[in-house]
């Protein structure tokens, strides 16, 4: 039983994550020969405060200018 998991920063609508485990199914489906039925997608979202790189969380990269775009 094929699992897929995806981990996104919250802002997308609906639509786009509904859209987004229809496409991942059809791609494992395709992919491992899996049937449909079979596929598990969990998708989890995270606010942009608690995802970091570089000790720098997406929201304040987000609230930042950056140098090369002001």
């Amino acid at each position: 039983m094929p699992l897929v998991e995806v981990t996104l920063v919250e802002g997308r609508s609906p639509e786009q994550i509904r859209a987004l485990i229809s496409g991942l199914t059809q791609a494992v489906v395709a992919a491992v020969d899996a049937p449909q039925e079979n596929v598990r997608v969990v998708v989890r979202e995270v606010p942009p405060t608690h995802w970091a790189a570089g000790d720098v969380t997406i929201a304040e990269r987000t609230a930042t200018p950056r140098k090369d775009n002001p």
